[in-house]
């Protein structure tokens, strides 16, 4: 099975959240940065900035981990984003440094 990786992203002002799963995360993320699918949620929120994300194993605990977060509170994902990146910097510049595949 491939690996997978669960990712927040917002938008310059930081206050829409949005929670993904993908197993290419540098590819999803350029997705989301030029805007490839007009109508979706990501785009006509601006969605753009990387602020969290967490790598694993097997894609399937990533979609698992996924549902765990959309079920939770905002103040729940704020805590976790500010836990790793307190700055609420983008981190997409930063992916491959981070990442250890």
């Amino acid at each position: 099975m491939k690996p997978g990786f669960i990712y927040i992203i917002t938008n310059t002002y930081n206050t829409t959240l949005y929670i993904g799963v993908t197993s290419n995360l540098p590819k999803r993320i350029l997705e989301h940065i030029e805007k490839q699918f007009e109508n979706s949620f990501s785009s006509r929120y601006n969605l753009n900035k990387l602020v969290y994300f967490e790598q694993f194993q097997m894609i399937g605990d990533a979609i698992a981990r996924e549902k765990q977060l959309k079920g939770g509170s905002r103040v729940a994902k704020i805590k976790l984003i500010e836990g790793l990146n307190p700055l609420w910097l983008d981190l997409f510049g930063k992916i491959e440094d981070i990442m250890t595949v």
